[in-house]
């Protein structure tokens, strides 16, 4: 491992996407616990496109247009249910002070979801891991699987400081209604406008 591939992943893993949002969500509408949560699952959510890239999975993917046509707009479909989740009474963004377990498995599998119907990412971990393999490795699985570790110990972390800094303005999300609102809806937009562009990308 090297630093290239700490800082050059530390940037994948800050740029906003499906997951900063999904994370954010919870920590604006139900607090620190539940942002905690959701970043464990997306986190999680992870592993089966790692899994397919180190197996070679991700390349069927790449070399069948109908298999990635498939998941991409399973994909699509699914964020466009999270934007409609958010948008309806007691959605995702819902205030809840409640975060008991049942709630917190319902958080992680959503999260794990949004990230295994994402077929660019097993496509990105197809293209990225391999880059940082010395060629003189003596088990290059082994060292793509600790490369694989540390991108998920990164994510695990920029999550948790996207959640906790949702979480620290929840008290005057809270107290303002209107604010929510607004939140709902440029949450929602944003999952809306990330499910368009999945469906308008070519692959």
């Amino acid at each position: 491992m090297t630093l290239e591939y700490v800082l050059t992943s530390l940037v994948v893993v800050l740029l906003p996407g499906t997951g900063v949002l999904y994370t954010m969500a919870f920590g604006l509408s139900k607090g620190g616990r539940a942002s905690a949560v959701a970043a464990f699952g997306c986190t999680l959510g992870i592993v089966p496109h790692i899994a397919a890239s180190i197996a070679g999975l991700a390349a069927l993917l790449h070399t069948s247009a109908l298999a990635f046509q498939v998941i991409k707009y399973l994909g699509v479909a699914y964020l466009f249910y999270m934007a409609w989740g958010i948008l309806r009474s007691g959605g995702v963004m819902e205030i809840n002070e409640n975060a008991s377990e049942s709630n917190n498995r319902r958080i992680i599998t959503n999260a794990i979801l949004l990230n295994i119907l994402n077929p660019k990412l097993s496509l990105f971990f197809l293209a990225f891991l391999p880059q940082f393999v010395p060629a003189n490795a003596p088990n290059a699985t082994q060292f793509m699987l600790e490369l694989a570790g540390i991108f998920m110990l990164l994510t695990f972390v920029v999550f948790l400081g996207y959640g906790a800094c949702a979480s620290a303005t929840r008290r005057y999300v809270v107290s303002k209604p209107g604010v929510m609102r607004w939140l709902k809806r440029g949450f929602a937009g944003a999952f809306g406008a990330l499910g368009l562009k999945l469906a308008l990308s070519d692959g």
